[in-house]
């Protein structure tokens, strides 16, 4: 006959009734399991992460603040001369009509001076029945407060009208609409080529005088060139 413990089968009968409950809830919710084993990859790398930033954070705002302090400390007179590239200048002459200087470099000629040495100038001048005069250079100085322009080097100044003179120095006074120089002179246009010593510019080009030695080619097709 065989004797069975009453107390022992229901412990076994518990036990086996955890265990199903246990596994109807994995079953059941797939999800939690996941969620787990996110948050035990998650949490360390959070916490790593406050960790390094605690330990970090001082470091980085004491190099803000040394680098506030060496800035505050440059003052201007500290500075020698003052550098742009692909400087622009505008302004408008005696006729209110504008006028632009441009340049790939320009330089302080001097601390604190009004006057810039550039680099490939070039200079506009607008007329007052909308055409325009052109000058350019291989160097330049311009001085601002009285809008004259220094031209040396492969002086070349172009006209609306389809002229063009030729030199290796000049002063342009962009404000009056005027320019000369003492050095030879080729020049051309439509109604032919010249040579000369020098030459005078007024009005923004409407009149030009030739001085010196000048030589002038005719183009017979063109005529003999307006006054």
């Amino acid at each position: 006959m065989v004797h069975v413990d009453s107390r022992m089968a229901l412990k076994s009968v518990n036990r086996s009734r955890d265990l199903l409950a246990a596994g109807e809830i994995k079953e059941r919710d797939p999800g939690y399991t996941r969620f787990v084993g996110l948050m035990k990859i998650l949490l360390p790398a959070v916490a790593a992460l406050v960790l390094g930033l605690v330990l970090i954070w001082p470091q980085i705002v004491g190099r803000d603040e040394r680098f506030r302090v060496s800035f505050s400390n440059i003052s201007a007179k500290d500075v020698d001369t003052l550098s742009m590239v692909n400087a622009r200048y505008f302004g408008t002459d005696a006729d209110n009509q504008p006028f632009s200087v441009t340049a790939d470099t320009a330089n302080e000629a001097s601390k604190g001076a009004k006057a810039v040495e550039l680099d490939a100038p070039k200079a506009d001048i607008m007329t007052r029945d909308g055409q325009w005069l052109a000058l350019s250079a291989d160097n330049g100085l311009y001085s601002q407060p009285s809008s004259t322009l220094d031209l040396l080097g492969n002086v070349n100044l172009f006209h609306d009208k389809g002229y063009e003179i030729h030199t290796t120095s000049a002063q342009a006074d962009l404000k009056m609409g005027t320019a000369s120089g003492d050095d030879p002179v080729r020049g051309q246009g439509p109604f032919g080529a010249l040579t000369a010593d020098g030459f005078r510019l007024y009005d923004k080009g409407a009149r030009i005088v030739f001085t010196g030695r000048s030589h002038l080619i005719l183009d017979p097709k063109a005529g003999m060139p307006s006054r």
